[in-house]
């Protein structure tokens, strides 16, 4: 005799191997090959017939839409979040119904895409007892949303639980008060949701990249990628996290309404003027304590005056010609451009860490970190920012290993660009990575198709020499904004 969980385990293993066929390699076909890359044994009709789902007539959706028919075996695909498995790729693992954010609401079990509900339950997602012990006024109660009304119109209570008006069945009326409708979403002249060009939830249209409007009615005539390159402040956030991106444009959210150039400006909204205010008047125009001048949000002091609002008077013993030349030393600008000259002395930025030093705050050893901050690549150690490489590797960033375990061929194809052309013909391949043309100073990327001149300047120096170029844009280090990184954000020192 079996034992009683015998054929519950029977049960489970063949529900696995059903999902591990789904899964399986392009190659496999189990016995219907004779080997790996062999031609199958059956006709192309009788591998389509296994892979329709029983009284579908040829012609028919294979794999139920939702994957490849190959030698009559579904090889299952993912379109859209979940898994999709089964022999005919006819399971989902999402695709129950919830109530209040529980699958089946905890009163049934998801069985490929339906709830099979425990005893006394009923209801798409298992949400209604079959009987009810609860009176009328008590049922009410739990049917009430926020506002203390039953089912927000849109519904009946049903033993406390609301059963959502969808006399017609499309189900956009829902949600465990019936407060999403989701007929808010439909285009009046598609009649179709968010226009078809995006998903609705809770009756708000979530548009797809490139269009936009309440219903996703509008399209932008640039591709996504340009709008959110557009809309990208130096420090990498869209918009600056203060406003929204359409179509390649910031709209920023301004706190003051009443004029056309507000508190937060800018082309990337990464100006905001609150930030020279001791204390917060939108209606007034006190910045900087009155002795400064406001710089997208950064205090620019007056002579005679310092801190993060100048609210601090300077006393020193050099004139301000003395105080600058002394920062200066050989460089261009003072302290380097990478730090605050305060009587001739230099505070470099940021604080802390230790990577910008100097008199002059003249070594800046952010210059030997990529874009992922990884110093020398790991494979040197940084100097008054220039990489010291370590044996067996070389470049400016210490990122090329000496010996290459690459066939020319394998390396060649690492390095050609989108169009086909070797390092975009202006870098040699080494190991399967470029090495720009080092007479041309201004290319970079990783096929060499970068051009740092076109990366903003600033006191003739490109991203202020507070960031680094990357592509055509600035990458600026922490504290620092702006499209040629040339504002300093950080915390301000006496």
């Amino acid at each position: 005799m079996r034992p009683a969980g015998f054929g519950n385990f029977l049960l489970l293993a063949s529900s696995l191997l059903f999902a591990g066929l789904s899964a399986v390699p392009q190659s496999f076909s189990p016995s219907l090959r004779s080997g790996p890359g062999a031609a199958c044994r059956l006709s192309r009709a009788e591998s389509e017939r296994r892979c329709r789902a029983p009284g579908q007539p040829p012609g028919g959706a294979l794999c139920h839409g939702r994957g490849r028919c190959d030698c009559g075996v579904c090889i299952c695909h993912v379109s859209e979040p979940g898994v999709y498995f089964g022999p005919l790729c006819e399971c989902h693992e999402w695709m129950c119904e919830t109530y209040d954010g529980r699958t089946c609401a905890g009163h049934g079990v998801c069985d490929c895409g339906k709830c099979r509900c425990d005893g006394g339950w009923s209801g798409d997602a298992c949400q209604y007892p079959k009987t009810c012990d609860l009176t009328k006024k008590q049922s009410n109660q739990m049917c009430k949303n926020s506002q203390d009304i039953i089912c927000s119109n849109a519904g009946t209570c049903h033993c406390g639980r609301c059963k959502c008006d969808n006399s017609d069945g499309n189900g956009l009326v829902y949600g465990k008060f019936c407060e999403c409708d989701d007929r808010e979403c439909i285009d009046d002249e598609t009649e179709e949701l968010c226009g078809g060009h995006g998903k609705c939830y809770c009756g708000n249209c979530y548009c797809q990249a490139g269009w936009h409007g309440d219903k996703c009615e509008f399209q932008c005539d640039i591709t996504p990628w340009e709008s959110k390159r557009r809309c990208t402040s130096p420090d990498g956030r869209v918009c600056s996290n203060r406003g929204i991106c359409v179509c390649g444009e910031c709209s920023c959210h301004d706190v003051d309404p009443t004029g056309d150039w507000g508190d937060i400006h800018g082309d990337t909204c990464e100006c905001d003027e609150r930030d020279c205010k001791a204390v917060y008047d939108r209606y007034s125009d006190d910045f900087c304590s009155g002795h400064g001048q406001c710089n997208c949000g950064r205090c620019d002091c007056k002579v005679g005056w310092h801190g993060k609002k100048c609210e601090h008077p300077l006393s020193c013993p050099l004139s301000a010609e003395e105080s600058i030349k002394k920062c200066q030393g050989s460089s261009a600008l003072p302290c380097s451009g990478r730090g605050k000259c305060e009587c001739g002395e230099c505070t470099c930025y940021p604080p802390g860490g230790g990577r910008v030093y100097g008199k002059t705050c003249e070594c800046d050893n952010r210059r030997c970190e990529d874009l992922d901050g990884v110093v020398c690549g790991g494979h040197g150690t940084c100097s008054c920012g220039r990489c010291v490489c370590g044996r067996g590797w070389f470049g400016k960033l210490c990122q090329h290993p000496r010996k290459c375990n690459l066939t020319e061929e394998q390396s060649r194809s690492l390095c050609e660009s989108a169009d086909g052309v070797l390092c975009s013909g202006k870098g040699s391949c080494h190991c399967g990575k470029c090495i720009c043309s080092a007479e041309e100073w201004y290319i970079s990327g990783e096929f060499c198709d970068c051009d740092d001149r076109d990366c903003d300047k600033h006191d003739g120096l490109i991203c202020t020499g507070n960031g680094i170029c990357s592509c055509g844009n600035c990458e600026c280090w922490d504290g620092w904004n702006g499209n040629a990184c040339e504002i300093w954000l950080g915390t301000e020192y006496p």
